[in-house]
């Protein structure tokens, strides 16, 4: 089955929640066969939970991460997933330091979300749009000072919940660039 691996910093904010995001996201797609999602951290915290914050804000918008426990990303979860997706632009040089062989599929979310959407062929399967957004990739021009999601360790509540809103609205594009609208909204003409 196909995967996708989502990167941050310590796997206790940022990640799990975006996992969260994006596995329903391809759900509600894809149903039981929506690729697998899972995060890890540059610095993973090994072990520890999310924040209570990221646990709240994420919850606030129906998706629960109570139960996650942070990884810290090895070169097994990298050459596991077809698709990689970091959190910021560091993330994806700490992903390529680690396997070269991975540059192809490994892009920062919002930089995915552009490039596929201006080179739009959803519902290709995920192997065929990760190799559209490869090649998309070399001549796009990039938004530099709009390419991460914000750490928000550290922040009050309400920076969570903005990160949370940029979260579900970026990983539900993605979804949508990936494999075209969900379900409800494909069978309601929109």
């Amino acid at each position: 089955m196909a995967s996708i691996l989502v990167v941050c910093t310590g796997n206790v904010c940022r990640s799990p929640a975006a996992e969260g995001f994006l596995r329903r996201a391809l759900s509600q797609r894809l149903g039981a066969d929506a690729p697998e999602v899972a995060s890890a951290g540059t610095a993973g915290w090994d072990g520890s939970g999310a924040t209570h914050e990221a646990v709240r804000a994420s919850a606030e918008r129906g998706i629960d991460i109570e139960a996650h426990r942070a990884r810290v990303l090895t070169a097994e979860q990298i050459a596991g997933a077809d698709l990689i997706v970091t959190m910021a632009r560091e993330h994806t040089a700490a992903v390529i330091a680690i396997d070269r062989a991975a540059a192809s599929r490994t892009f920062a979310l919002k930089q995915l979300v552009r490039v596929l959407e201006t080179s739009p062929s959803p519902s290709s399967g995920l192997d065929a749009s990760v190799r559209r957004a490869a090649f998309a990739r070399a001549g796009y021009e990039g938004k530099a000072n709009d390419e991460d999601v914000e750490d928000p360790l550290g922040e009050p509540l309400d920076t969570y919940r903005a990160m949370a809103s940029e979260l579900e609205d970026w990983t539900e594009r993605l979804a949508e660039a990936l494999f075209g609208p969900a379900a409800s909204a494909a069978g309601s003409g929109a």
